[in-house]
């Protein structure tokens, strides 16, 4: 997803900068999703799936480098995700080194459900999966980011309610997704 030059920006504004919360606002998820339940693993290949030597790279950059708590902003899928970004994917165990909010798109895809993939199972990294329409509302303190997930009854008719249908907190110094 990044050639040698924008990385090089990336990396050197995030050694630089004093921000409390350092966000990355790009397109598409960065965290490993795999696709498959049971032992074979699918992926995504126009996400950072796709790319995995430069998501690798920047995983390894947030855990030796260690900015100042660093949440992506992600969409362009049809589903809502709160992901803990690991130093190693393949590795549950491996250090959170920074947090993904994916956000659906509000009316796109029609109404969305509730249904949940058997595959989530298969990424502990995934806090939340959600498959509704709607939006994220993030607030941030100097201590605290919060992301509430707002979702629509229904886009195809005029009658739609949004809705709470989750919260997550990050908190200074602390990577890992809690619930609020």
């Amino acid at each position: 997803m990044t050639g040698k030059a924008q990385e090089d920006w990336l990396y050197n504004g995030l050694d630089k900068s004093q921000a409390k919360w350092n966000v990355l606002a790009q397109q598409v998820i960065v965290a490993q999703i795999d696709r498959t339940e049971g032992p074979d693993a699918t992926y995504s290949m126009d996400k950072w799936d796709g790319y995995v030597a430069s998501r690798d790279r920047l995983m390894r950059f947030l855990e030796q480098r260690k900015p100042s708590n660093p949440v992506v902003l992600s969409g362009n899928v049809h589903n809502n995700w709160a992901i803990n970004l690991k130093a190693d994917f393949n590795n549950p165990l491996s250090a959170t080194v920074g947090s993904e909010f994916v956000c659906t798109s509000i009316s796109s895809g029609g109404n969305g459900s509730d249904t949940i993939p058997n595959y989530i199972s298969e990424n502990p990294q995934v806090k939340f999966y959600n498959n509704r329409r709607g939006y994220v509302r993030c607030a941030v303190t100097p201590t605290t980011w919060k992301t509430d997930y707002l979702v629509m009854s229904e886009v195809e008719t005029p009658f739609g309610t949004i809705s709470k249908k989750a919260s997550f907190v990050v908190t200074d110094g602390n990577p890992e997704i809690q619930p609020a």
